[in-house]
């Protein structure tokens, strides 16, 4: 039974840089945002540390981006999406400023800007240092409250989409364990963010759970290239969790990777050693480590480095874990960071299931590939959250009244399980940065038996994990081959038979796998 039934013009679940930036251009329609942390708080997108890449200085240009971004994408980047993230770089600063954003700038007043790995050209723009995420979310929240016509809903949440004759009409959400509501609307946008609470070790806060992709599985939306998961090179080793990130704009400016020896054994990996694409990197570091060495990025030596002013995230991290990042090295590890795979969009952020849009890290553009490039996470969340709001703005033109901002506060919090502690384990072992055909059938099976066990747990994130990481795993094993993120110890070479993307659609007949063509896949959702 449901406590209330509402309605409104477009429903956006997930508060991070697409989610708000997608409301902020919906309005005045009616829009009602849903997320289930306190807004400005939860999900990925306050952590980001790294920046936002545009081709915004004389000597560069979006061709120069794109060309990295395919460089690093593995051959699976669909280009017209590259075309559209990349062209829409600048005019998304701009926006952002007008938002109130508040970019780092040199001497000569000029927006300042970094490099990282695998791009050609200085096109990383930051905020408060290692804080542009933070100071995105503040900006945005802020031109958020003053917008009409939008009502917020946060600490509730998103428990399944509503499906009519296939189509999307709406969401059921919990507001706590007691109250449920049914908001009715004829447009949904998901932008939920990414699954990293997949794995034991990830950058990712707590809440990050797979939520929107494992609904719009349930919901039969198709999903894509799911096996294609990043894993950040340098996350501080810590017993944290999440793991604090050391951001890559630290190796962007001379910071190097070494061993307890004092080696810097990327050298021997890569023309362009701390600079490499994110999966050498995290690959390399991962192997050293197997081979039982230990990792560190050393900070002490960089003279001209101003750390705590240009860096006072990472300084803050290193000090809550007893590390003083001016006379000791860093220990560093892998951590899962960013899924390339997820919802299926075009260039508008259409799903597969009419009513129903995605943009960010819980969307599959196409504009990564197999390896997200640096900082292009942000800037692909904001591009495509700006078209799918023009979009649904296009669908429904005519007259509307707009309301005032409704604050609802609910109460729902996520549980603490067992289980998913044993998950994440599993998927670390079996599904993380290096995998093998034995690895991976042992996760498929041991995820069937977690799913048959629990097939009616009231613990709806570990529900959702458990959708996608059967998903993850069964990609993952499938595609015999290594590419971009994705690396089989037992298929180390990339192969032309697949050049091409795994397509996920939920059947009817749960804990079935079937391959339905060439490029598609059919995997009944928990």
């Amino acid at each position: 039974m449901f406590e209330s039934v509402r309605q409104a013009d477009v429903v956006v679940i997930g508060s991070g840089v697409g989610g708000m930036r997608a409301a902020l251009a919906l309005s005045p329609l009616r829009v009602l945002l849903v997320t289930k942390a306190a807004l400005g708080e939860g999900g990925s997108s306050p952590y980001a540390q790294g920046g936002i890449a545009a081709a915004i200085d004389s000597g560069d240009s979006p061709a120069n981006h794109r060309r990295d971004t395919v460089r690093a994408g593995g051959g699976l980047n669909f280009e017209p999406a590259v075309e559209v993230m990349t062209q829409g770089a600048p005019l998304a600063i701009e926006e952002l400023e007008a938002f109130g954003a508040r970019f780092d700038r040199d001497e000569g007043g000029s927006i300042a800007l970094g490099r990282e790995g695998g791009h050609s050209r200085r096109r990383i723009l930051h905020a408060g240092g290692d804080a542009t995420g933070r100071e995105l979310i503040r900006s945005l929240s802020a031109a958020l409250v003053r917008s009409p016509g939008i009502e917020i809903w946060d600490r509730v949440f998103a428990r399944d989409l509503v499906v009519d004759d296939g189509q999307v009409v709406g969401v059921d959400v919990d507001v706590d364990a007691e109250r449920s509501s049914r908001i009715l609307a004829p447009a949904v946008l998901l932008a939920t963010g990414g699954c990293g609470q997949l794995y034991r070790y990830t950058t990712n806060p707590s809440e990050v759970t797979g939520d929107g992709m494992a609904m719009a599985a349930r919901a039969g939306a198709s999903l894509v290239d799911l096996e294609f998961v990043q894993f950040h090179p340098t996350a501080l080793a810590t017993d944290r969790d999440p793991l604090p990130l050391l951001t890559e704009a630290l190796r962007g400016e001379g910071v190097p990777v070494v061993d307890e020896r004092g080696v810097r054994f990327l050298t021997a990996v890569h023309p362009d050693a701390e600079l490499a694409p994110r999966d050498v990197v995290a690959r390399a570091i991962f192997t050293h480590r197997q081979a039982g060495h230990e990792v560190f990025l050393d900070t002490r030596h960089v003279a001209d480095l101003e750390l705590e002013s240009r860096f006072p995230t990472v300084v803050e991290s290193c000090r809550r874990a007893g590390l003083d990042p001016y006379r000791e090295p860093l220990p560093v590890t892998p951590a899962a960071h960013y899924f390339m795979g997820g919802v299926e969009i075009d260039g508008f952020g259409r799903t597969s299931l009419a009513g129903l849009w995605a943009c960010g890290e819980v969307a599959a553009s196409g504009a990564h590939g197999a390896n997200r490039l640096a900082s292009n996470s942000l800037l692909e969340a904001l591009v495509f959250a700006a078209r799918a709001a023009h979009d649904i703005g296009e669908r429904r033109r005519g007259p509307t009244r707009a309301r005032g901002l409704r604050w609802l506060r609910g109460n729902w919090a996520p549980s603490v399980s067992a289980a998913r502690s044993e998950l994440r384990d599993l998927m670390w072992r079996h599904a993380g940065v290096s995998r093998d055909a034995e690895g991976l059938q042992t996760a498929v099976a041991e995820i069937q038996y977690f799913v048959d066990r629990r097939a009616r747990t009231p613990d709806l994130e570990l529900g959702n994990l458990l959708t996608i990481a059967r998903v993850v795993a069964q990609s993952a094993l499938i595609r015999r081959e290594s590419r971009g993120s994705h690396f089989r110890s037992d298929f180390v070479e990339s192969s032309p038979l697949f050049n091409r993307h795994l397509r996920w659609i939920a059947t009817e007949r749960a804990g079935r796998v079937e391959r339905a063509d060439r490029d598609t896949a059919q995997v009944a959702a928990p």
